[in-house]
């Protein structure tokens, strides 16, 4: 049976782990290289880290922070933010990732994931989807730029062609529900979930360990990502597993 995994995200800016909600107003939540080391302790089955702000500004991913971080770290560790090209792709792997994450530069140029597939494998490449539902659409839209700019593209559609062109996992946030604490956005993961053949990672919404049970039933995701209820010790990714275990679901 494959065993759902818990994963904190690392949203980082300028050197520093921020968190807002629905992408804006964002605080500072400490160090990336103290959380990474204090993750990697306290038994999270993997580490995502994010370059929020590196499309938008049109610059690469921080690799010397990349570094310190993956030094810290015994888990599998996805990074993303900047990444354009193969080129940047072997760059941030050699800091020591295990995965690239792609966004804007995926919707830019899908092109960009078979070549990242064809080269490294689909294991290594995620794909990340910011979604926020549209009434004239009637359903979730899918946005770049750290969910600055609207896209023509549908959620589920885009999904599934990230995985055609060989992405190996899609990590999908709901941008109406990221901070807000009341939750996944069920409907919008069990719709992709059920759509892709890869494993789906829920975010956007994390509030209690009850969040992730529903995620995983309801949502029908393989993993759950969560950042500032984790990163201000609201809870602990062992609360959370220990929570999940005692309910049936299977955990690291």
């Amino acid at each position: 049976m494959i065993t759902k995994r818990i994963i904190p995200c690392l949203d980082v800016k300028e050197g520093r782990v921020v968190k807002g909600i629905q992408f804006l107003g964002l605080r500072d939540a400490g160090d990336p290289v103290e959380l990474a080391k204090f993750y990697d302790q306290e038994g999270a089955d993997e580490l995502v880290f994010l370059d929020i702000s590196a499309s938008h500004e049109g610059r690469k991913t921080m690799v010397d922070v990349v570094e310190q971080v993956a030094a810290q770290l015994a888990i599998p560790f996805t990074v993303g933010g900047g990444i354009n090209s193969l080129e940047d792709m072997k760059r941030i792997l050699r800091a020591g990732a295990d995965k690239v994450s792609l966004n804007t530069a995926a919707l830019m140029n899908p092109e960009l994931i078979s070549e990242g597939a064809g080269f490294f494998g689909s294991q290594c490449i995620v794909v990340a989807i910011d979604a926020k539902y549209d009434e004239e659409l009637g359903s979730w839209r899918v946005f770049t730029h750290g969910g600055r700019n609207a896209t023509e593209w549908e959620v589920v559609a885009w999904a599934k062609e990230a995985v055609k062109r060989g992405a190996g996992e899609i990590l999908l946030t709901s941008m109406d529900s990221d901070g807000e604490k009341n939750g996944f956005n069920l409907a919008l993961n069990k719709a992709v979930s059920e759509a892709v053949s890869v494993p789906v990672i829920a975010s956007g919404g994390a509030g209690n360990a009850e969040h992730f049970l529903q995620a995983f039933q309801d949502g029908k995701a393989d993993a759950a990502l969560a950042a500032s209820i984790f990163h201000y010790k609201e809870t602990s990714v062992k609360e959370v597993k220990d929570y999940l275990d005692k309910q049936g679901v299977n955990v690291r």
